[in-house]
Parts: C-alpha cells; structure tokens; sequence
C-alpha cells in the first residue's frame, strides 16, 4: 500500500525571510537584502575601518575604497519611521548644515564675510561640474534652494521686522511672493513631458513603422509619419546617428524628422532629446535644471519661466526692504556698497551678510532667465544651442549672450 504523498505546499519560515517579518520603526532592508538596524549604523564596515587605519597613518585611500563608503553610509543613513526605516538622501544635509554656518561666520568680519561669499559660488559649481560629469541625480540644489529661501525668510523676521521699519503690507506682500515661489517650483517639479516607452500602451510603434530600421536604427526606404514642426530643427552629427538613428521625413518640407531612441526604444518627435541624467526622454528639452532636480521640457517649461520671474522680483523686493531697514536714509544701491556702522551690532552684520548672499543668487538666477528670455525670442531651446556650439554650426554675439544657431527659426 502507496500512501499518498502530501501536495501541501512548505511553507516558508518568517525568521528565514527578513522582507516577511513586519519591521519597527527603527528596522529596515539593506542593499544586500538583510535586515539591519537604525543603531547598528556603525558596526560592521569593512571599508569604513580600513579608510580611517589610512587617513591616521596617512596613507592614501582608494578611490573605489570611498566609493564603497558613501555607498554604505548612504545606505545606512535613515530616520525611524512606521513599518521599518525610511532612507534619508545624504545630498540634502550639507546645505542644511553649512549655509547657516557660513552665513553666520562671514557676519563676523568684512573680510570673514568677502571670503565666504566668494568660495560658496565656486563650491557649488564645483559640486555641480563633479555630478555633471558623473550624470548623476542630486537634491543638493534643490536643498539648497529650498533652504536659502526658508533661512532667508526667517532671518528677515528675526533680525529685520523688530526693528519696526517694514509694515504690515509690506510683510504680507513678500510672504505671498514666497508661497508663489513655492508654488511655481512644485508646477515646474512636475512631469516635463515624458516621452512613455511603446511597450508601456500609451503609445505604440507600428510593425510597419519598425521595418524601418535597420539594426543600427538608420533609416530606409520607407519614412514614418512626422507631425507639423513646432519651431526649428535639431543638426544632427554621424554620432548622434550611431547613438539614436537619425531619420529625416521625405516628402513635404512641412514635415519634421523623427528620432529612434535606442535607450527608451521608442520613436521620438522633434525636439526631444534624451536626457543622461534622468535617463528618458523628454518632449521638447530645454535643459536638466538641477535647481528643481528635474528636467525642463515641453510641460512645464512655462512654470520654469514663472518661478524665476516671481523669484527674482521677491528676492530684489526682500533685499531692498532690508537695506532700507538696516541702512537708514541711503539709496539700496549706495548702501549695499557703503553702509558705515553696518558690522556695529550682529544682527544688522547677520542681515547684511544674507543680502549679499540674496543679491548673488538673484544675479545667477537673473543671467539664467535673461538667456530663457533670448532663447524664447529665437525660438530654439538650451539644448540645440549647447549642439550648435559643439559642432560649431552656431555662432556667438552680444558678448556670447546670443547664439546663432543656423536652424529654420533664425
């Protein structure tokens, strides 16, 4: 006599699976899919020990070895949370940490002061070049701006409102330029007009339409259906076909060329460009703007356009307010040249310290806008200037401001 064998399934022991067994608030999953704890967050690395062994008996460290560090102190930095640990994005602190300490430091003296305000631009660009070239994502701007305008804001009602020269409706005034702010860069963080891949049903390519490429997507005989062109076209160099297969319409000249994205594997229409950094499409590209994190495109291009115009018209309003307050009887432009007796007490020195902080992110963000403003007028976008420049089909005028591309538009 067979017994019959059991066709239960085994199940699976919670201790054995840590993603099964609920989590604390202080728990999570590590990169190596193991369960860890919140203050555990300096035991057992390897690559932490041996880079600190280095640095005291000076030895050089490996720059795999500091790879391996941040990746694990990224990792492990995370803030209790309900049903296991959230991760906490290491980009943002330094902003939170050190701006206040900068700012605080360079009130202290003139000279403090013209030295800080002048390596924090070059730090900044410095980080913006090293993760430009890395491609990779960052809310370090995005942190930064963010904080700027918090820190700066609350300054302004610590140190400048008591001294009761700012009214009512003049407070009111810059805080409802604030929440536009806000409220213009949450539009502009939004989706910039992603291009979906076919695969995903939104949009779907053709078997007609993919017997034309080849297997290096080049085009063939037959063309695929354009769509009326919004502005001009975009130059495209024997590299960029290699990367993307280039395909230019035949037929009417009112049609515009096509791109096949190797890397989304979908058909893309004029003026969109695939962006290294987020790593898809976008319609109509302008830029990857890292102060939003986010890239600009066809959807919210004008939102971008909005929070600068409305930033730099509060940011120039906040820092008149407090030259008038802390510079009495004194134009804005003489006193933020020539204010005598400003460094006297450390509150008037905090504030005027933050003004000329405000007075050169307001000249960054104003250069940004004025070329906005030129590119718009010209009907070409950041990214097919950048193009023609480095195949040098474009040429500069106006001290560069102005970049004659070549394109339809001009």
């Amino acid at each position: 006599v067979t017994r019959k064998s059991s066709m239960k399934p085994v199940k699976k022991n919670k201790a054995e699976d840590p993603e099964l067994e609920p989590l604390c608030c202080c728990e999570y999953i590590d990169r190596n899919g193991e369960k860890n704890h919140v203050a555990a967050c300096l035991c057992d690395c390897q690559d932490l020990d041996e880079g600190c062994d280095r640095w005291i008996t000076c030895k050089s460290v490996q720059p795999e070895t500091c790879e391996r560090i941040m990746d694990t102190i990224s990792d492990r930095l995370r803030v209790p949370w309900l049903r296991g640990a959230k991760k906490v994005n290491i980009s943002i602190i330094p902003p939170l940490v050190l701006l206040p300490v900068f700012l605080r430091v360079a009130s202290w003296h003139f000279l403090l002061g013209a030295v800080v305000l002048t390596s924090l631009p070059v730090l900044a660009l410095w980080y913006y070049y090293l993760t430009h070239r890395r491609k990779e994502q960052t809310l370090f701007f995005l942190s930064l701006g963010l904080f700027s305008l918090g820190y700066m804001y609350y300054v302004f009602l610590q140190e400048v409102v008591p001294k009761g020269h700012v009214r009512p409706t003049q407070l009111a005034l810059l805080t409802c330029g604030l929440l536009l702010i806000l409220l213009a860069l949450y539009r502009a963080k939004k989706n910039p007009g992603y291009l979906r891949n076919p695969a995903s049903g939104d949009r779907s390519v053709s078997s007609s339409q993919m017997e034309c490429l080849n297997p290096k997507g080049q085009e063939k005989t037959k063309g695929f259906l354009g769509a009326e062109s919004s502005g001009g076209l975009n130059n495209r160099t024997p590299k960029d076909d290699l990367k993307g297969s280039s395909r230019t319409l035949a037929g009417s000249p009112t049609k515009v060329k096509e791109d096949w994205c190797a890397k989304c594997q979908l058909v893309r229409p004029a003026r969109a460009w695939h962006c290294r950094i987020c790593g898809i499409c976008v319609r109509r590209m302008d830029h990857h703007c890292v102060w939003i994190n986010s890239c600009v495109g066809e959807s919210n291009h004008q939102a971008f356009i909005l929070a600068l115009s409305i930033f730099l018209l509060t940011s120039v309003y906040g820092i008149a307010l407090t030259l008038d307050t802390i510079c009495r009887d004194r134009s804005v432009f003489t006193a933020l040249f020539y204010c005598p007796g400003v460094y006297a007490t450390y509150s008037s020195a905090l504030s005027f310290t933050c003004v000329w902080y405000s007075v050169i992110i307001t000249a960054g963000m104003a250069y940004i806008f004025l070329i906005q403003l030129i590119n718009i007028s010209y009907n070409v976008t950041e990214r097919e200037v950048q193009q023609a420049l480095r195949q040098k089909t474009g040429r500069r005028l106006l001290c560069g401001l102005i970049v004659d591309t070549g394109l339809p538009g001009w």
